[in-house]
């Protein structure tokens, strides 16, 4: 007898998870529901709160989620082998490519109505931000350190230019139904962005 075999608690969150974020790419997260996940995992939307006790608690789950996911794969990008400024093009580059491959992210990052109804996702958020640009000022202020960047470049104003960077042409490719090659956009804005950073011959001392 081929008997349906019971999924896991454990398995079943993470099914949950990875349906919302697939539905929150298609229909956009303020207007998922938690009826069009239990339909879309095949369970009765009680059955969704027996493992998530709120909506709110789905989004923060989903968030981790996302976090961990990102932190894995940039990892991936960095090396000391590189130079900082070669560590900073692939740590932006592959986040786009993470975006693009995870196009939920730009329409959750920019929905109010969900931050507003969950200040520890907000707040999850905002501190995942404030990583990245910690990271790339660290990188950025290697490059003036050895000269590569001016001498009076701000590395924490900078690294703020490049998560606006990736932070408006997320929002554009959202906008324009991502019709676009996100990483090769962005590394074309990144590459002309870094030229306005270098030090052009200027002594560094």
């Amino acid at each position: 007898m081929n008997e349906r075999k019971r999924k896991s608690a454990t398995e079943r969150k993470e099914e949950i998870i990875d349906a919302t974020l697939r539905l929150a790419g298609e229909i956009g997260p303020d207007r998922l529901t938690t009826e069009d996940l239990a339909r879309e995992v095949g369970i009765s939307q009680p059955g969704i709160f027996r493992h998530f006790p709120t909506k709110g608690a789905i989004w923060e789950a989903v968030g981790r989620h996302i976090g961990k996911l990102l932190k894995t794969k940039m990892a991936l990008t960095q090396s000391r082998k590189n130079m900082p400024i070669d560590n900073l093009k692939k740590f932006v580059i592959g986040h786009l490519a993470f975006i693009e491959k995870t196009p939920a992210i730009p329409a959750i990052l920019f929905s109010r109505e969900l931050h507003a109804e969950n200040e520890h996702l907000r707040a999850f958020f905002a501190s995942l931000i404030a990583s990245r640009h910690k990271h790339f000022s660290e990188l950025i202020q290697a490059e003036v350190t050895v000269g590569q960047f001016k001498k009076t470049l701000n590395s924490d104003d900078a690294a703020y230019v490049i998560l606006a960077l990736i932070q408006g042409l997320a929002m554009r490719w959202s906008l324009n139904n991502r019709n676009f090659n996100l990483p090769k956009e962005g590394a074309r804005l990144l590459d002309l962005q870094l030229e306005g950073f270098m030090a052009n011959g200027e002594p560094n001392d």
